[in-house]
């Protein structure tokens, strides 16, 4: 099994909570559900464990500081964390960039692909590499 809190990812400690939630659904249901079976499972896991969260949020997406609409991320977690969920047999690369650019799109830093299709759980912490160089120019600046 994978590592699931690991210092070196910021929010390391919060996304480890999550993805053990996730775990737990998953021990428990397996694979084979439809994602909102999932999804609504996770909501009462987190809820149980404590973590403050939006399900369906509705964010709105930027382009080039436009506001060019909305889309609705799965799960918010305690302000931080984009939650995007898949049951799928397997997460391909597409899914990852898609998590990525939500990312991006909702001015994010950090988020978690969790796909529940699979035999085993799979998970991918994602950060959005844009916003965080932004944020160190930000302090350099500062700074000066």
């Amino acid at each position: 099994m994978k590592e699931i809190v690991n210092e070196k990812y910021k929010y390391s400690d919060l996304t480890g909570r999550i993805i053990g939630c996730a775990m737990k659904v998953h021990s428990t249901l397996g694979n084979g559900f439809q994602e909102v079976i999932y999804q609504r499972c996770l909501a009462i896991e987190m809820e149980k464990q404590g973590l403050r969260f939006a399900r369906e949020l509705e964010m709105t997406i930027y382009y080039e500081e436009i506001d060019v609409g909305t889309r609705r991320v799965d799960f918010f977690v305690e302000e931080k964390i984009m939650v995007e969920l898949k049951a799928v047999s397997k997460l391909e690369d597409t899914h990852l960039a898609q998590a990525l650019n939500y990312l991006e799109a909702y001015r994010m830093e950090t988020g978690l692909l969790i796909n529940f299709g699979s035999k085993s759980i799979e998970f991918k912490r994602i950060t959005n590499e844009h916003k965080l160089a932004k944020q160190q120019i930000n302090k350099i600046k500062k700074s000066n």
